[in-house]
């Protein structure tokens, strides 16, 4: 038997005006979806546990078998360990995005992602930040991550804040950390203004500051393998899920053409699953377009993603399947809700789909509103059910 996880990053949505009524899963064109919708169980699930932000960081602990409150620290140490930054026992991790704000006062948050720069605009900005605020000063440590999206480490004592998502602010005014180390990160955050600014100058990014949030100490989760008898792999173009492969001891593997963004290659990683199926039985597949479409309020781009998961994705993935005769199931599920016309994440409830190819289920449909009269089951458990371990 193999077993294959889609993860759609925020697809979930609310019904939309400019859609007829309809959400994003409502109004794309997914036919090979719906054809294992038809045969499969379809249902709501909790990705989000009560108390815990509604993050990837979350969801997609949840979607792989292991319960966010119990193994959850915070979100930027999961991205350190995608990265290879040890964190050590006094060590904090913080998300550090780039950001634009406003000069205005307050300011307001206007890009989250400071106009989405390439690794190679942003690696020369983190590199001045670290040298200028950083390189163990204090023990403050940069480290460049991907586009907007980057590290920075501290001493424990600056973990005691909290902070706010910066995505949750995108058209409003900022809501900067309070707490206990408020001070210190708020010192540490309109320092990086002048190197930013410099920086930014030169490469062509519309960045303004460093904007710290997501932190925690390194979580210790168990090895996937003996804890579920399934060896497996996963492929993602964000650390966030490549981290809790390394820390879960799943094969991160590197898909060319795999991107955080619209230009993703659902092919090559429709691809990559196939093959590494081949000697491995599990195979997570992960793809952000779609929650990126929902940040920046793009509808008709956040159709067109789910639209491209059904034709590069789905449909040939169970071809292919089918045609070789192989027994398989199925888990589809986003890792949390990401509705267009809020700009970021919700805690509610998102639709599943789990699929065995040698039994049919009831069916359904894989909506929003075909699952809303489901009591919701608890996201985690879901992994044990697909690999029938109990």
């Amino acid at each position: 038997m193999k077993y294959v996880v889609l993860v759609p990053d925020g697809c979930a949505d609310e019904p939309l005006a400019e859609l007829g009524g309809r959400t994003p899963l409502e109004a794309a064109a997914m036919p090979a979806l719906g054809r294992l919708a038809a045969r499969s169980e379809v249902g709501r699930a909790a990705v989000i546990p009560e108390g815990l932000p509604p993050g990837s960081d979350v969801g997609n602990m949840a979607i792989l078998g292991y319960d966010p409150a119990r193994f959850h620290t915070g979100r930027a140490p999961i991205e350190a360990a995608a990265m290879g930054v040890e964190l050590g026992p006094d060590d904090v991790a913080f998300r550090c995005n780039l950001v634009t704000l406003d000069d205005a006062t307050p300011a307001t948050m206007i890009d989250f992602a400071a106009g989405h720069p390439t690794s190679d605009q942003s690696a020369p900005i983190i590199a001045a930040l670290d040298a200028t605020l950083g390189s163990g000063r204090d023990g403050v440590r940069f480290y460049p991550g991907v586009e907007y999206r980057h590290l920075c480490v501290v001493p424990r004592e600056l973990g005691d804040a909290t902070c706010v998502p910066p995505h949750d602010l995108t058209g409003k005014p900022a809501v900067f950390p309070v707490g206990a180390a408020a001070e210190k990160l708020m010192a540490l955050m309109d320092a990086s203004k002048p190197i930013v600014a410099e920086q930014a100058a030169k490469v062509g990014s519309v960045a303004t500051q460093i904007w710290l949030w997501g932190q925690g100490v390194r979580p210790e989760l168990p090895a996937f393998a003996p804890r579920y008898g399934v060896e497996g792999r996963l492929s993602s173009a964000v650390d966030l899920v490549r981290g809790l492969g390394a820390l879960t001891e799943l094969e991160v593997l590197d898909v060319p053409g795999a991107t955080a963004g619209f230009d993703n290659d659902y092919g090559a990683q429709r691809d990559a699953a196939l093959r590494s199926l081949g000697d491995r039985d599990l195979f997570l597949l992960h793809v952000e377009a779609t929650d990126e479409a929902a940040h920046q309020g793009d509808v008709g781009e956040k159709v067109l993603a789910l639209e491209r998961w059904d034709r590069d994705v789905i449909g040939p993935l169970v071809r292919a399947l089918d045609e070789s005769g192989t027994e398989y199931r199925l888990l589809v599920m986003p890792d949390h809700a990401t509705p267009c016309a809020i700009k970021t994440h919700t805690s509610d409830p998102v639709p599943y789909l789990l699929f065995d190819s040698t039994r049919d289920a009831p069916g359904g449909e894989y909506t929003e509103r075909a699952v809303a009269g489901a009591d919701p089951v608890v996201a985690h458990t879901l992994m044990r059910r697909l690999l029938a371990t109990d």
